[in-house]
Order: structure tokens, then C-alpha cells, then sequence
């Protein structure tokens, strides 16, 4: 025995063209939300506004990031900053200069794991969504490298990449 299918009444009070297309247009709907959702859940970045030497010091930096990152190209947001360096890894890797120094850095979270490279000190913090926030410390201007979970093998490795260039351009 065929069942029957019913049709709600709301639906059988239309013309049959707008009937036939409901279904396809709320999927076709559905699939534009989910797929405009999709996009990097930070996608404003705060920019920093450094003042005096320390924004002197970024800028110099600015000019010294590569064009790439551990193999991610860099696509930095619009509109451009000299204080803001993003590198499209999905997920990215942002890194901002002139940032203020975190708060806690005077708490408990001051002793947190903070891995040294070449002399030089990133205060580290694990994020919420599993990556790790960085900030170089005891420097003129604090450097702040955020790599979010999967971004890279090792979530230091960004951070332990820009040293060389943090230490030539902004002093201790």
C-alpha cells in the first residue's frame, strides 16, 4: 500500500510554480547563511595605536616582516596598519605591535609557560579555542602573535619565527 502524501494547507494555498520552488530556495538559503558563517571567527582586528618611539620601533618592524610565514602567505587586513600582520594560514596567524601590556602579566598568569628564543621572552596564554596567544616581553613595544589552534604544527613556531626580526627592531 502507497502512502499518501500530505501537503500542509498553507502550502496547497499557493500556485504551483512558487510551491515547487519553495523547497529549493530554503535550501539554497540555508546553504548561503552556512557558508557566510563560515568565515574566521575574528574577523576585526584590533588595531594598536602606539605612540612616540614604540610606534617608531613598529613600523620598522612592519618593514622587516616576510612576504611569508612558516609557508603561509602574508594577506594583512584592509585597511592596512603598520602595527597589524596577518598570515593566511586558515586558521590565521595575526601578529600586532604596540599592543598594551596584558593585565595579566600582574596576576596569577604571570608565570605561565613563557618559552625563550635567542634571549628574548614571549609571554604565552592559552586561548579558549585551543590556540595560544604570545607576547614579547621586556622589549620597547610588545609584540602580540596569536596562533589559533591549527594554525601550525607547533603553536610557538610563529612566534619563535618573528624573533630574529622582533629583536633587530625593537630593543629591549
Amino acid at each position: 500500500m502507497a502512502r499518501e502524501l500530505r501537503v500542509p494547507k498553507a502550502l496547497t494555498a499557493l500556485p504551483a510554480p512558487i510551491r515547487w520552488l519553495a523547497l529549493p530556495v530554503a535550501l539554497t538559503c540555508t546553504v548561503v547563511v552556512l557558508v557566510g558563517s563560515w568565515g574566521p571567527a575574528d574577523g576585526k582586528i584590533e588595531v594598536p595605536e602606539p605612540s612616540g618611539r614604540a610606534a617608531d620601533y613598529c613600523r620598522a618592524l612592519a618593514a622587516a616582516l616576510p612576504q611569508e610565514l612558516l609557508g603561509h602567505a602574508r594577506k594583512d587586513p584592509s585597511p592596512a596598519s603598520p602595527y597589524v600582520a596577518v598570515w593566511d594560514s586558515s586558521p590565521r596567524t595575526v601578529m600586532r605591535c604596540g599592543v598594551d601590556r596584558p593585565e595579566q602579566l600582574n596576576g596569577e598568569h604571570a608565570k605561565d609557560w613563557s618559552p625563550t628564543v635567542d634571549d628574548l621572552t614571549w609571554w604565552s596564554q592559552k586561548l579558549d579555542d585551543g590556540g595560544y596567544r604570545f607576547v614579547a616581553t621586556m622589549r620597547a613595544a610588545y609584540v602580540e602573535v596569536t596562533v589559533p589552534s591549527g594554525a601550525a604544527r607547533n603553536p610557538f613556531d610563529p612566534a619563535a619565527a618573528l624573533t630574529p626580526l622582533v629583536k633587530a627592531n625593537i630593543p629591549g
